[in-house]
């Protein structure tokens, strides 16, 4: 157990809900920021932990707000998991992707500078930096983002890792690959193939239309990963890591194994329209964990088939 205080930009996010809760049970004290109090908050309650968290409504794009959060709480620790996370949702509006990804980053970097904050500072990151990649990336791997979102990441990745080297800020970033729970929003492709399944099962519906199926992902369940960037952000070292599984799932063996635990074929109730397809489409997006397994002793160990049914029964453990 511990007594240290921990700051949370964007806590009522899936992986915000989950860090505060994994936190909580570790016996630390969990302030948590949102745009608006009244979203996201039902997570909370999905965990059990509405009444233990503090949380301020600020606009993290304020220096003044956000400096003000620091010297009241004097958090040791301060993760940044707030932004516009949807990619499909980027390419339609941009703008205020790339503002919620790289001015929150350079404000919180700014604070930190500016009061010489001694504490670690985590940035979640992305692996669609990284685009396509025909082997697991690693944070020496080419990156050349192909959305909106990407660019976003890309522009706060280099951020962080300029104040770490000219301002010796202790900041790094956790550089995730997809990672799925029940949390994760409806309009995300796994929730709509489990909703769609699921709608298709009890006779609600006839068919599920989605994009293209070919694509590749590497896919880790979300509780794990908060677990991974809390030994990143525990470590002494403060260095960048990449949190994956290691292991590409092509789109279509996802949505085989949720239609199969339905007892359906799949292959009679999807329908592809072409119209969902995303501009620049990354076709294969994986990553390479063995650096973090190797200094951190970290790995992934929920196996596809395992998420898929945790998701399913709408298990948060």
């Amino acid at each position: 157990m511990n007594n240290k205080t921990v700051l949370i930009f964007g806590c009522t996010g899936q992986d915000g809900s989950l860090l505060s809760r994994s936190l909580l049970k570790k016996g630390s004290r969990v302030i948590g920021t949102t745009r608006k109090k009244t979203n996201g908050i039902e997570n909370f309650s999905r965990l059990g932990i509405e009444k233990d968290v503090l949380v301020k409504e600020i606009d993290i794009n304020c220096f003044e707000a956000v400096e003000t959060l620091i010297e009241t709480f004097s958090p040791q620790q301060i993760y940044n998991l707030s932004c516009q996370s949807s990619v499909g949702k980027s390419f339609s509006n941009p703008k205020e992707t790339l503002d919620s990804t790289i001015k929150s980053t350079l404000n919180i970097l700014e604070v930190a500078k500016q009061t010489s904050y001694s504490g670690k500072l985590f940035f979640a990151g992305s692996g669609e930096i990284y685009g396509h990649t025909d082997i697991g990336a690693t944070l020496e791997s080419i990156q050349q983002p192909s959305s909106p979102y990407a660019v976003g990441k890309q522009t706060s990745f280099n951020l962080v890792k300029l104040y770490r080297e000219i301002y010796n800020i202790k900041c790094l970033t956790g550089v995730l690959f997809n990672h799925e729970s029940p949390l994760r929003p409806k309009s995300f492709i796994t929730q709509k193939i489990i909703q769609g399944a699921k709608d298709i099962s009890e006779k609600k519906t006839t068919k599920l239309t989605i994009g293209n199926i070919d694509v590749i992902r590497d896919w880790g369940w979300a509780p794990e990963y908060v677990e991974a960037m809390q030994a990143i952000t525990d470590s002494g070292l403060i260095k960048d890591q990449i949190i994956c599984t290691g292991r590409g799932t092509r789109l279509k063996i996802f949505i085989s194994k949720v239609f199969s635990f339905y007892g359906l074929n799949w292959k009679d109730f999807i329908e592809i329209d072409k119209s969902f397809f995303r501009p620049n489409e990354i076709m294969q997006n994986y990553g390479n964990p063995e650096r973090l397994n190797k200094e951190l002793g970290w790995k992934s160990e929920t196996q596809l088939d395992t998420i898929i049914e945790k998701l399913i029964n709408k298990n948060l453990n």
